[in-house]
């Protein structure tokens, strides 16, 4: 059939499974919203606020549900509003199409009324990106805009859209399936018979997993083998939720404010098998002292990850599921007493540290608040153990991801490689479309006020949202670093803002309330579970009390910091 550019769009858009839009309008992109507006009863349109929060908020569905997240936007001001949530996904490997409206071909490159260079400035943020010039390739580009973005590591695409391409006209074709994701690359057998040399000749194996064990579905055999080998269990930031908080082998997550007992795990271990994690910084502290007392096996998809940042023994390409699960062939079954009693000491010594910490902390509190694990551990008990938990950067992040009980994938979702202030709230409101569940978004007052426009958003939609502003007043992760490392010198983290998030919550025509005491919290807590739509709970919380564990900038797990008198 003979149709437009913009039509052309929306009915690839349907062909690729796609069932819900974020974005936000314009003039070059007038005719694909015209286009979408007939097509109103099959895909829904979720208008945001600012198109920065259409891309968190595609981002939060695509997590999710591991489905490509799909956000729209005009030109110019419009395109490069989306780029901060573009480098977000990218960081973090989750898959996005953005489409984007130009000006008509003919004015690119003059300087037109909202024209940038999109392609160029998403470059270095994007996993691949198109302009579409000829409408004859239109279907086709965005046909392969989804291959790319859902093959091997996931990632953002963005394909731009002259305006002229948009209103050209030529037959199209409806493909009766989505496209498929490239084949997978296959683990060497070779490699993974080695592999399993060095572990069977390992007496104190460590097994270290991000967030490529939760976009290839492969927690339950990275679960079955840690059981099969006797290993414990760390991971990064991206990979928490991808095993129960509560699994018996599971120390938490490691680095710069991870476990005490991960950490110290990891660095006496002789061998760390490494699964679908890339060694950021933040994981790894002093990269010369980090893998001192160990070998390494790192597994991963993406092959640029392998001796990236720390240099593995052995490193395997492949698809991470189907790689474990032959590998688990391959291991005969070890038990390591000795092993597993130093891990049990390691434990203890983790819950003496953090009840000296928290000593500690009860000595510096002055004034009535509420502490980060009291708030956790009532939300916890308020919302169902598969609810979605969302948060923002800093502090509240950190504890949240140290405490928070997390028990199925996909729960989880944070800004990990880019530390996105002001991700939260948008991406809560992807998720919470996107599951229809009840989703608590976890932040702190300087988060949150980025870009707390999407109440707007989630009012609109009727999302059900619990919004936890852990509000201390502060810029509570950079002034912690002043505090411990410039001699106290709080320059522009103390905000002395007068802001009334109640108020401002209701004036959006959400439900709010404050709360400085584990009784009030409680109570918001249960109005906001009875009440349809969102829910603002502003937690009053002490500018001094800091996230530890905590390994000072450029140190190591010898370095570790576990109480601040």
């Amino acid at each position: 059939m003979l149709i437009s550019g913009a039509n052309i769009v929306a009915e690839t858009l349907l062909e690729q499974g796609c069932d819900t839009l974020f974005g936000y309008p314009g003039g070059q992109v007038i005719d694909l919203f015209d286009a979408l507006y007939a097509k109103r009863d099959e895909i829904r349109f979720v208008l945001t606020a600012h198109e920065q929060g259409a891309a968190h908020a595609a981002d939060g569905y695509a997590r999710a549900t591991g489905k490509v997240g799909v956000v729209i936007a005009t030109s110019g001001p419009g395109a490069t509003n989306l780029v901060t949530g573009l480098a977000t996904a990218c960081l973090d490997s989750v898959p996005l199409v953005a489409v984007t409206g130009n000006v008509p071909c003919s004015l690119i490159g003059r300087d037109s009324f909202q024209e940038v260079d999109i392609v160029g400035v998403s470059m270095p943020v994007t996993k691949h990106n198109f302009i579409v010039k000829d409408v004859n390739d239109l279907a086709g580009t965005l046909r392969e805009a989804f291959r790319i973005a859902k093959s091997g590591r996931p990632g953002p695409v963005l394909v731009d859209i002259p305006k002229d391409v948009q209103t050209a006209c030529c037959e199209y074709e409806r493909q009766p399936a989505p496209v498929a994701p490239e084949p997978v690359r296959k683990a060497s057998e070779e490699k993974l018979k080695a592999a399993a040399k060095m572990i069977a000749a390992a007496e104190r194996p460590y097994i270290y997993f991000g967030g490529g064990v939760i976009s290839g579905n492969a927690s339950a055999e990275v679960l079955a083998l840690a059981d099969k080998i006797d290993a414990p269990l760390g991971c990064s930031l991206m990979g928490l939720s991808a095993v129960p908080s509560d699994h018996p082998r599971f120390l938490g997550m490691q680095g710069m404010h991870g476990h005490y007992a991960a950490s110290a795990a990891e660095d006496e271990a002789d061998l760390v098998i490494a699964l679908g994690a890339r060694f950021s910084d933040r994981a790894t502290g002093r990269k010369e002292r980090f893998s001192k007392h160990f070998s390494i096996v790192h597994i991963d998809i993406d092959g640029a990850e392998l001796n990236k940042n720390i240099h593995a023994e052995l490193t395997v390409r492949g698809e991470l599921r189907d790689a474990v699960s032959r590998l688990i062939k391959h291991v005969r079954k070890r038990r390591h007493p000795a092993w597993i009693k130093r891990i049990a000491a390691l434990r203890a010594e983790e819950v003496r540290r953090t009840q000296e910490s928290h000593d500690a902390l009860a000595k510096r509190l002055t004034s009535p608040c509420l502490t980060h694990y009291e708030i956790l551990d009532a939300v916890s008990a308020a919302v169902p153990e598969d609810a979605v938990i969302v948060t923002d950067v800093g502090q509240h992040q950190m504890w949240t991801a140290q405490r928070y009980p997390l028990r199925y994938p996909r729960t989880f979702l944070t800004s990990g490689g880019l530390g996105t202030m002001g991700f939260g709230l948008g991406a809560a409101v992807g998720a919470q479309i996107a599951t229809g569940k009840r989703t608590v978004l976890i932040t702190g007052d300087g988060s949150f006020g980025m870009n707390l426009t999407e109440l707007a958003t989630a009012v609109s939609e009727q999302a059900d949202i619990t919004v936890i502003i852990m509000n201390n007043g502060v810029l509570g992760m950079v002034r912690q670093w002043q505090t411990l490392f410039f001699d106290r010198r709080h320059a522009g983290t103390t905000l002395n803002r007068k802001t009334d998030f109640q108020k401002v919550a209701e004036g959006f025509g959400a439900g709010a309330a404050r709360a400085a005491s584990l009784t009030e919290l409680r109570q918001a807590l249960a109005a906001a579970n009875a009440q349809k739509g969102p829910f603002v709970i502003d937690c009053v919380t002490d500018a001094d009390e800091f996230v530890l564990p905590m390994l000072p900038p450029g140190g190591s797990v010898d370095d570790i910091i576990t109480t601040i008198k």
